[in-house]
C-alpha cells in the first residue's frame, strides 16, 4: 500500500465529510442556501482532498485554498450570515481547509520548486 504523502489531505476529506453532514448535525438544513453551499462544497473538497491523498498535485491544494476562500464569504455571497450557526460552521471550516492547504503548500519541496536549495545570494 502507498504510503500518504500529506497527512493535511485525508483531514481535508474528513472536513469535506463535516460540511456535507453538518446542516442537519447543526440544525439549519431548512435553509436551503446554507445547505446546498455546505453539502456541495464538502462533494468538491472530499473529492479533491481524497485525489490529493492518492494523487498528491499542487494544483489540488490551490483548489482547497479556493474552496476555503469560496466557503469563508459564503455567508454573505449566499446570503446567510444572519444564521450564526451556519455562519461560524462555514468560516470555522474555511480557515481549517486553508490552514492545512497552504501547510502542504510551503512544506512540501516539491512544491516549491526548490527554493530551499537555492542559495540566498
Amino acid at each position: 500500500m502507498k504510503q500518504v504523502k500529506h497527512w493535511q489531505d485525508p483531514v481535508n476529506a474528513v472536513a469535506g465529510a463535516w460540511l456535507i453532514v453538518s446542516p442537519w448535525v447543526l440544525g439549519f438544513s431548512d435553509l436551503t442556501p446554507a445547505m446546498w453551499t455546505m453539502v456541495a462544497t464538502g462533494i468538491v473538497l472530499g473529492a479533491v482532498a481524497l485525489g490529493a491523498t492518492f494523487v498528491p498535485r499542487q494544483w489540488e491544494e490551490w483548489t482547497e485554498v479556493a474552496l476555503a476562500a469560496w466557503l469563508a464569504i459564503s455567508p454573505w455571497a449566499v446570503g446567510f450570515r444572519g444564521v450564526e450557526t451556519a455562519m461560524v460552521n462555514a468560516v470555522l471550516v474555511a480557515a481549517v481547509i486553508l490552514v492545512l492547504a497552504l501547510w502542504v503548500l510551503v512544506t512540501d519541496k516539491d512544491y516549491l520548486g526548490n527554493i530551499s536549495d537555492r542559495p540566498a545570494h
